[in-house]
């Protein structure tokens, strides 16, 4: 079964589910509203996907784990969808190939919020209709395909930045550049005693669901350790850039070297000009390079570098989640998620006193961890099992939440995961080093 908190489901009205649902779903038609027919339709590279697929995707999940399972005499809207928008679901049947999903011209962007708004209908209905002995079953699966939507809102703006990027004209998804003038805040260093802590999802600190990756929660040795006080910021990447650092194998990991020769990279994604004259891409189109802003779409080659250059290293899972548990009620605050409208990471405002800044939002921070189950690890049960155990493999835990990052989507224990050579998500550094005894 899925890791959610069962009594909150029992005293949940089907009332405040379908409620959460119609704005989960709403929410996700927002993101598309800047945008046209043709830019849904753009696939820029094999890991992206066109707007126009998230839409459908999403809205095949509770097509096929929901309305095929709970509501009577079920006929799909259109059968040929079963495939079509199959991501990686082999227990559901084929699958149309990932890297041609920009191919599909039909059916249309009306056609597929035609099939979201009467797919919306259906789960209405069967939220009303479900008696109190199937409810709960269905209340797990309902707020499952809520949490992969919310995925896939933050999927679908890391998507068209990249897309827009192509654009020699440089388009806007946003209409503002929200980025203030802050003085730059100096690093601090917050120490943590370590010990053997309790790792993983815990229902009664980090709320009613969690997705199997996340559990079940264990003991796990931490060793003292002090953790930066806020992400590294572009000034810290011009620094890097001035030192050579692309060009310094000594600072790369094997593969990394390799990466950063293969592609003949010298700036980060979306970066281009020359010194004291950079600018990058950006959801507001092209802007100056801030050197008060956190530094974001680098790959964990470029994370780790960074840290070695700064002379220090990436935190690990388990130090980034002791780290965030212990997060005072004011460093606890909502922090810049997709809902503010900035849709970039933000200065950090507030000097860091009490515990780390920007923990939450602004930029998913990579972890040196390998994404490896954790112990005692099951997957869930059926067809939904192969949400996360299946890419255990060859990626790296990133943690914390971006400034495209729904709001109520992250937690403490949750864990994100990519290969190392990924950088189009809004992915930053926090540096950590030992405490030496």
């Amino acid at each position: 079964m899925l890791s959610l908190h069962n009594a909150f489901i029992d005293a949940q009205p089907a009332s405040q589910l379908a409620q959460r649902f119609q704005a989960v779903r709403a929410q996700t038609e927002r993101l598309i509203e800047p945008l046209s027919a043709e830019d849904c339709q753009l696939q820029s590279m094999p890991d992206a996907s066109p707007a126009k697929w998230h839409l459908a995707h999403v809205t095949w999940f509770f097509e096929t784990f929901v309305l095929e399972r709970f509501e009577p005499g079920f006929k799909p809207f259109d059968a040929g969808f079963r495939v079509l928008f199959n991501s990686y679901y082999n227990g559901v049947g084929d699958k149309y190939p990932r890297p041609r999903r920009g191919l599909i011209s039909r059916p249309s962007l009306p056609e597929v919020l035609d099939y979201r708004r009467q797919v919306n209908a259906r789960v209405l209905d069967v939220i009303a209709r479900t008696d109190e002995a199937d409810r709960m079953q269905l209340a797990q699966l309902i707020t499952l395909g809520l949490q992969h939507e919310q995925q896939h809102q933050e999927l679908l703006l890391t998507d068209i930045q990249h897309a827009l990027s192509f654009n020699p004209q440089c388009p806007a998804y946003a209409g503002r550049w929200p980025l203030a003038s802050t003085a730059p805040q100096p690093v601090r260093w917050h120490a943590y005693g370590g010990g053997l802590v309790q790792h993983g999802f815990d229902a009664g600190l980090d709320g009613d669901f969690a997705f199997d990756n996340e559990t079940p929660r264990h003991p796990a040795y931490v060793a003292p350790f002090e953790l930066a006080s806020r992400l590294l910021t572009n000034g810290e990447m011009l620094g890097f850039i001035a030192d050579g650092g692309y060009r310094r194998p000594e600072l790369w990991l094997s593969m990394g070297w390799d990466w950063v020769q293969a592609g003949q990279h010298e700036l980060p994604l979306y970066w281009q000009g020359e010194a004291e004259n950079y600018r990058h891409f950006t959801l507001q189109g092209l802007q100056d390079v801030d050197p008060n802003t956190p530094a974001c779409h680098l790959s964990y080659f470029e994370a780790d570098a960074l840290a070695r250059w700064a002379g220090a290293r990436l935190p690990t899972e388990f130090e980034w989640e002791l780290a965030a548990r212990l997060l005072p009620a004011s460093g606890a605050r909502p922090g810049n998620f997709v809902e503010t409208g900035a849709f970039h990471p933000l200065p950090q405002q507030q000097a860091s006193v009490d515990a780390p800044a920007q923990l939450l939002g602004d930029a998913w921070e990579w972890t040196q961890s390998n994404y490896n189950p954790y112990p005692g690890y099951r997957p869930w049960e059926g067809l939904v099992g192969e949400y996360n155990g299946k890419f255990m493999c060859n990626q790296f835990v990133l943690r914390g939440g971006s400034c495209a990052t729904p709001q109520g989507h992250v937690r403490a224990s949750y864990r994100n995961f990519f290969p190392p050579d990924a950088q189009w998500q809004f992915s930053g550094v926090r540096l950590a080093r030992d405490i030496q005894g």
